[in-house]
């Protein structure tokens, strides 16, 4: 193997430029305008996906009934005042979430890694992940000429790329559930500090001269990065220069987004400040400050794909504000106990709850000739349905939204037994009008959902 004896730190790139170069600094360095605004006659889709972990408690979520009067089961009763916002979706498989003979029984990596690509992801410790391309970033590749970020992806509990988080399995398939490449995931950020210098840079104001000199001062760190880059190429080995050519593509995603920001020219941004540095002290704020964060993103077109884990697998939270001392993971091995099943359910239907505040926010915030809301799809749930099996079959599903005027609420479908959950996925693209031959294991689009 060719060596240079050369250390170069996971985090750091290049230094030289007056500053150090990493590709996370980078990103959040870009400063964001308000992008071109969408006409009446031709609003912009967005695409949003908020994952749950643990699954849901079946009984207590899966409605008796079907289609438009379907009778809404008790969890599902928290969301009771938008019925008309959200299809429920039941029957949805994730079959290539399941772990095979001889690889290690983790359980949650693996549900996280297949849930928005319907691969299967590799059992590794290492820093040799690998899974699917998810659906979030097939949009994203779609709608990214439009906006300065491809995407948003957002979380909860902080992230660790490093070491073994599951049984056999990296932290880097607990650390998000958006993959840009097979080999590449997009890491959740859980400051909302962070998420606002990423949509509009790393100063308190929002006053379009400020950004449109950050903006020159960011194209010439770029422009001094390059040149470092083609210096480099020249010095590393075969296997660097294939990860050196991931970054590139990264760098040049950032000056596509330095680029649209010129254009963009000096616009008005609606008005928030900028959080501070700490963690919000409760889960319910940091949540809705998350929520407020990915609304403003979609307001002022900074993207129009996002995702959000509201939790990830294996947290242990503990819900001391519903009275629930009982660690979410701890508890969702449940046994069928009837005490913990009924405190699970508590639990999901106050995640349920939370998530009826986010419809109600993108309802009230005019875009185009409706709102956010007329124009979004909204995907919510679990890559398991039965936590105590981890198994990822009968997910608990909704899809919310109004998605340009091709989706309709209000109705629970029961897909056939065992249809995959990249059958939804399928028509999700087709709704949002994004062509693609197939996602995963899908075997066509989902009956039922095509109905207006």
């Amino acid at each position: 193997m060719y060596s240079t004896k050369r250390s170069l730190s996971r985090r750091t790139f290049l230094q030289g430029v007056g500053a150090t170069i990493a590709l996370p600094l980078l990103d959040s360095m870009v400063p964001a305008f308000a992008a071109t605004k969408n006409t009446d006659a031709n609003p912009a889709s967005r695409l949003g996906v908020i994952y749950i972990p643990h699954g849901a408690v079946q009984r207590e979520w899966t409605p008796v009934d079907e289609g438009p009067d379907y009778t809404m089961s008790p969890t599902l009763k928290a969301l009771e005042k938008n019925r008309d916002d959200f299809t429920v979706i039941t029957n949805l498989d994730n079959a290539p979430a399941l772990l095979r003979a001889g690889e290690p029984q983790g359980g949650h990596a693996n549900i996280m890694g297949a849930w928005l690509s319907g691969v299967h992801c590799k059992p590794t410790e290492g820093s040799d992940v690998e899974a699917g391309t998810t659906v979030d970033q097939i949009a994203a590749r779609h709608f990214e000429k439009h906006t300065q970020l491809s995407s948003l992806e957002l979380g909860i509990e902080p992230t660790n790329l490093s070491g073994s988080c599951d049984v056999g399995f990296s932290c880097a398939y607990l650390a998000t559930v958006s993959w840009k490449s097979p080999t590449m995931p997009l890491t959740a950020e859980n400051n909302p500090r962070a998420i606002f210098e990423r949509l509009f840079g790393d100063s308190d104001t929002t006053d379009a001269t400020a950004r449109l000199k950050r903006v020159g001062k960011d194209r010439s760190i770029l422009d001094s990065v390059m040149d470092k880059v083609s210096s480099l190429q020249r010095k590393i080995g075969p296997g660097d220069r294939a990860k050196l050519t991931e970054y590139l593509e990264a760098v040049r995603d950032i000056e596509r987004r330095i680029q649209k920001a010129e254009e963009q020219g000096l616009r008005d941004l609606p008005a928030m400040d900028r959080p501070s540095g700490a963690i919000p002290d409760t889960y319910e704020e940091h949540v809705n400050l998350m929520f407020d964060l990915q609304v403003m993103a979609y307001q002022t077109d900074m993207t129009r794909v996002s995702t959000f884990m509201m939790s990830k697998e294996l947290c242990n939270r503990t819900y001391t504000n519903l009275s629930i001392a009982d660690p979410h993971h701890q508890l969702s091995h449940h046994q069928n106990r009837e005490e913990n099943l009924l405190k699970l359910a508590v639990i999901n239907r106050y995640h349920l709850g939370l998530l009826g505040g986010y419809f109600d926010k993108l309802k009230a915030t005019p875009d185009g000739d409706g709102s956010l809301f007329d124009h979004m799809m909204l995907m919510y749930g679990s890559g398991m349905g039965n936590s105590d099996a981890h198994a990822p079959k009968d997910l608990p599903i909704l899809l919310a939204g109004g998605a340009n005027g091709t989706l309709k609420g209000g109705r629970h479908i029961r897909a056939a037994e065992g249809t995959p959950l990249t059958n939804l996925y399928m028509s999700m693209l087709d709704k949002l009008g994004i062509p693609t031959d197939g996602i995963g294991d899908s075997s066509g689009f989902l009956e039922g959902l095509s109905g207006v």
